[in-house]
């Protein structure tokens, strides 16, 4: 398994150079970048100085999406930053929760994030892609012609389908191995089916890990859960709250949700936390002892998990980093 850290916005580029340095001698493998960029700054330009500050750790933004930015601006973007760093930029890709609904505007679908991971590929590669939005042909003479891996974030039937078919690899939301198992199988299943090798699919398991006595490691990472019940919520509103296409067990835990706040998105300090139980953050994160961390990391590795992606929130991200690579990370085959 590796592992991985990620990063919104707020946190100053100091701290960003240092956190990445130390990551990477701990023995992280990736850092990722909440791509939103009304609620935190831009997070390219800390990708393009964190892939300076490194040597092989691999960037990428987790996640962005395909109404944000015009296609041909994104694959420049990306194609310019893998050509930086010698091939160490990876593209996390969505539907654009936040960063769409924070304009009033609405996430992509499902096949527009499709096209968009197949467009995006074939112009990094120096191919000549033509897309909706542009009448005339586009093709990139200075790429390098590598091959960027896009994960593709996903939950529900469609997504995970997509993902399976399109992805180098799944982005999932959640800690919870049962779950895990279930979406891995999804996205292989329709991988198979497509007629591709999923021998190298890889599947991120994303989440906050916390360190400390249960109920203060619950009450640090409450914010999780209700994060991914936004997304949850957009699931049940397509295929209906008792649908055998998704598990109940991710679907029943927002039957009393009543809102969020997206200023507040990913943060502690979200209003509305309190359908969250302790049960549910223990389920989604990773909590306790490095005896505990572990536990659970095996069991999300014998659920189909390769990396797992600590999404730093708590304000000890050096604590965390340092714990990881002294205690959790030489117990896990690179």
């Amino acid at each position: 398994m590796e592992f991985g850290i990620c990063f919104k916005g707020f946190i100053q580029p100091g701290r960003v150079r240092y956190l990445v340095r130390q990551a990477e001698m701990g023995g992280f493998a990736y850092c990722w970048f909440y791509d939103s960029h009304i609620l935190w700054r831009d997070c390219y330009s800390a990708i393009a100085m964190g892939l300076e500050h490194t040597r092989h750790m691999r960037f990428g933004p987790c996640v962005t999406n395909p109404n944000v930015r015009d296609w041909s601006v994104a694959a420049s973007m990306f194609a310019g930053l893998s050509l930086q760093s010698e091939g160490r930029f990876d593209v996390g890709l969505g539907r654009g929760d936040s960063s769409m609904r924070v304009m009033g505007k609405k996430p992509a679908g499902i096949a527009r994030v499709a096209e968009f991971t197949q467009k995006v590929k074939a112009l990094a590669r120096g191919e000549e892609v033509t897309y909706a939005e542009c009448p005339e042909p586009v093709r990139f003479r200075w790429v390098a012609g590598h091959e960027i891996p896009v994960w593709i974030a996903a939950y529900g039937p469609k997504a995970l389908a997509a993902a399976g078919e399109h992805g180098d690899g799944v982005i999932l939301q959640i800690a919870e191995p049962a779950l895990v198992r279930w979406f891995v199988e999804q996205c292989r299943a329709a991988g198979k089916a497509a007629g591709r090798d999923m021998s190298t699919f890889r599947v991120m398991s994303a989440a906050p890990a916390c360190f400390g006595p249960a109920d203060e490691c619950i009450e640090a990472t409450r914010w999780f859960p209700a994060m991914v019940g936004n997304h949850v919520a957009d699931i049940v509103e397509k295929y209906g709250a008792d649908s055998e296409e998704v598990p109940k067990s991710l679907t029943a835990y927002i039957e009393k949700r009543r809102g969020y706040d997206y200023e507040k998105h990913g943060e502690s300090d979200n209003p509305f936390l309190d359908f969250i139980t302790p049960d549910i953050v223990r389920s989604f994160c990773v909590l306790g002892s490095p005896a505990e961390h572990i536990a659970k990391l095996k069991e999300l590795e014998a659920a189909g998990t390769t990396q797992f992606n600590i999404y730093l929130e708590n304000g000890n991200e050096e604590e965390i980093i340092a714990k990881y690579a002294e205690s959790i990370i030489p117990g896990f085959a690179p």
